[in-house]
């Protein structure tokens, strides 16, 4: 959710997101959620890290799970931080609303900070 939010709120930023084990789908909640936010793109998928990589160079670097924090390589030059979330895989559609606004507070918060816009 939060590469469909960025790509939508920051159009000066380009987000991409990986999984440090990614399902090969998105969440149908997670879809319906930015779809409702009017930030869902067809192009949007479950991505490896490797995936993401190619993508590089980077100016940031966002981990959002106590895992990710743990297993995401390191990107030389990049500097990262680590915004937690709670998954809400497997939970209610009312949880995936719940993180998205977390989303929108803590992690905008903090691009904000960091990108200076």
């Amino acid at each position: 959710m939060a590469e469909g939010l960025i790509n939508k709120y920051f159009p000066d930023i380009k987000a991409y997101s990986a999984g440090s084990n990614p399902s090969g789908r998105v969440n149908p909640n997670a879809k319906k959620v930015l779809i409702e936010e009017k930030a869902w793109k067809n192009e949007y998928h479950s991505k490896t890290i490797e995936e993401v990589l190619n993508h590089a160079p980077f100016d940031l670097a966002v981990t959002v799970c106590d895992n990710a924090a743990k297993e995401c390589p390191v990107i030389p030059g990049t500097k990262t931080i680590h915004i937690p979330f709670e998954d809400p895989d497997g939970k209610d559609y009312e949880e995936f609303v719940k993180t998205k606004e977390e989303i929108k507070t803590r992690l905008f918060s903090a691009l904000r900070m960091h990108f200076r816009v």
